[in-house]
Order: C-alpha cells, then sequence, then structure tokens
C-alpha cells in the first residue's frame, strides 16, 4: 500500500520539476527582452537574440541589459544606428562586434 502512494507523489514531484526548469528564462529570452526594452523592435530584437546569445558571455550579456534603461527615454521605437551607438559607449569590442553583425544580418 506505501508504494501505490508514494508512486503518484513522485510523478507529481517529477512533473513539476520538469515545469519549473521550464519556466527558467533562457539567456536568449533575456537578452530579446532587453533589446525589446531598450527600444529595438521586437522582430529585430528576436533575430538579433537568437545570434548574439551564442556568441556573448552571460556577463557581456548583463553589461548589455544596463540599455534596458533607454526605453524610458524614447518614445518611439530606437533606430539600429542609435543602438549601436549605445553599444559601442559599453567599450566592449566583443559586443560591438557581435551586435553590429547580429543587426547586419537580421536587417537585410
Amino acid at each position: 500500500m506505501t508504494a501505490i502512494t508514494i508512486r503518484p507523489l513522485a510523478c507529481g514531484l517529477a512533473a513539476t520539476l520538469l515545469l519549473a526548469s521550464c519556466a527558467s528564462l533562457s539567456p536568449e529570452s533575456k537578452l530579446r527582452t532587453g533589446l525589446m526594452e531598450a527600444g529595438v523592435s521586437p522582430h529585430m530584437a528576436g533575430c538579433m537574440a537568437a545570434d548574439m546569445a551564442d556568441r556573448l558571455s552571460i556577463s557581456q550579456m548583463k553589461r548589455l541589459q544596463s540599455l534596458g534603461s533607454l526605453r524610458k527615454s524614447h518614445i518611439g521605437g530606437m533606430t539600429i544606428d542609435r543602438f549601436l551607438y549605445k553599444v559601442r559607449a559599453l567599450e566592449d569590442p566583443e559586443i560591438f562586434v557581435v551586435s553590429s553583425k547580429a543587426a547586419i544580418r537580421c536587417a537585410i
């Protein structure tokens, strides 16, 4: 009788753990959200995040999150030129190169 009551409990616990692991945000989705908060269009942000997430480290992606505060000062969507200007201000050449390549590829 004990085995019967433990099995559903174990299955329920396993299902809960699987759902919890799916609920956490991937670096790509966090990057996409950060780009959109910085004023990049949703389509462009999704395309760029897919390229950038594989090429940037976690610490570099965190530095990009600081650009999310730009959205509050811009009513319309930010142009890619303006976005890259702000990325260059981070003074990390690798972030700039990866962001530029992603922006160019996604714009074409």
